[in-house]
């Protein structure tokens, strides 16, 4: 694997300084995560490396569809800045095309909660409102308000390890507040190094 370039982890440092959106999301779901207490920048070690990655995409969301979509990918996850900041290049195969896209994460040990953001080579400009979580029992469990469809929506994101060579994240919607959830995209991981 590359050395990180120095001057990549500044920027990525600068721009999660940045972020206005990080500090009101943090307020809006710490409440939800539990007490802090437990938490580290060591939580995402079990994703370094490289993975096979199978996944499971619902075709249509919040719409009581069973239809999923199944492609096959691969990343590459690395720490930067000490473990504060863990990042993840992914790349995928659908049947409409490959895909790629970065995942980016901090951690900050004041509120021990994770920031989760995704970035997609589709739309490169845009980055998405940061998941906000935190790990309990091995779980690291992320949420963040949305709109989807012209609705508002709570999304969950949860990763864990569930072996030293498998892990696993899922995406979940819920309409009405978390009251109820629709998983609808799960990716499983195998360690490829």
């Amino acid at each position: 694997m590359a050395r990180p370039d120095p001057d990549r982890r500044t920027l990525l440092a600068l721009a999660l300084a940045a972020s206005p959106a990080l500090g009101a999301a943090r307020r809006s779901f710490a409440q939800d995560l539990g007490p802090p207490g437990g938490g580290s920048i060591r939580d995402f070690d079990f994703f370094l490396g490289s993975w096979r990655v199978a996944h499971r995409r619902l075709r249509k969301r919040l719409a009581g569809s069973d239809d999923w979509e199944t492609f096959e990918g691969s990343t590459v996850c690395q720490a930067l800045l000490g473990g504060v900041v863990n990042l993840n290049e992914s790349r995928a195969r659908r049947a409409s095309g490959p895909t790629s896209g970065l995942g980016l994460r901090a951690y900050d040990a004041k509120t021990d909660t994770w920031a989760d953001w995704y970035l997609s080579a589709a739309d490169p400009l845009t980055i998405d409102k940061p998941g906000i979580g935190r790990f309990r029992d091995g779980v690291g469990t992320f949420l963040s308000d949305d709109v989807f469809e012209g609705r508002p929506i709570v999304v969950r994101g949860r990763f864990s390890s569930l072996s030293p060579d498998e892990a696993q994240w899922d995406q979940a919607f819920s309409p009405d507040g978390g009251k109820t959830w629709e998983v609808n995209w799960v990716m499983r991981y195998s360690r490829m190094a």
